[in-house]
């Protein structure tokens, strides 16, 4: 064979191996793929049946456990979402993801300190984690702390102008420090923002509450 002949042989070999490596997706990934649609979804149990394919099928993803806990922090299961967001952290104690999470869960049950002891770690491993801001100014808020609680809000808003959430956690900070026109323009935002029927509706009945 000349060098021609070899050189096509050897193009299509590595053609051929990016096709089958390209095509080649694990089982537990597939099921991960399926999960993280459900979670989008909003379908939270089956998200949870499908991570623990993933799991089962491969035990070191810690992303899994992550996003499991995602999926039972939703229906209000805290306690297993904070058992999988641990396995997450000892798994891989940079996911940020689950640092943030866990961080809701404790708010959930009422354990402050512990959530923003959580919200501080996300932060510090990703300094733009906007999940981290607004859940620590969601427990600053439940402790009272509301200058605290706007701070972090703004910096949400900060890096993304567009997060609808954070225009709602600072509406009610402002609520608490009698700030009612700039808690009305943050409630207007937020229903702008948002995609959520029920927290529109009940945000617009706070927006009603306040110009009446």
């Amino acid at each position: 064979m000349n060098h021609k002949g070899k050189f096509i042989v050897l193009a299509a070999c590595v053609i051929l191996t990016t096709i089958l490596l390209v095509g080649c997706v694990s089982p537990a990934q597939e099921h991960f793929t399926k999960g993280s649609a459900y979670l989008d979804q909003g379908e939270f149990d089956e998200a949870i049946e499908e991570f623990t394919e993933a799991i089962e099928l491969d035990p070191e993803d810690a992303l899994a456990y992550s996003n499991r806990g995602f999926a039972y922090n939703a229906k209000g299961e805290y306690d297993q979402a904070i058992a999988d967001f641990n396995k997450a952290i000892e798994l891989d104690p940079e996911c940020v993801e689950a640092y943030s999470n866990r961080g809701w869960a404790y708010n959930e049950k009422g354990e402050y300190d512990k959530a923003i002891v959580d919200c501080n770690k996300a932060i510090e491993i990703a300094p733009e984690c906007l999940e981290a801001y607004t859940n620590r100014g969601l427990a600053y808020h439940y402790k009272g702390e509301y200058d605290k609680a706007i701070a972090d809000c703004n910096k949400a808003i900060e890096i993304d102008p567009e997060y609808a959430s954070a225009y709602l956690g600072r509406g009610l900070g402002y609520i608490e420090l009698g700030e009612r026109e700039k808690a009305i323009s943050d409630f207007e935002k937020f229903i702008e923002l948002s995609g959520d029927p029920a927290l529109i509706q009940a945000v617009q009945e706070m927006l009603d509450a306040l110009r009446a």
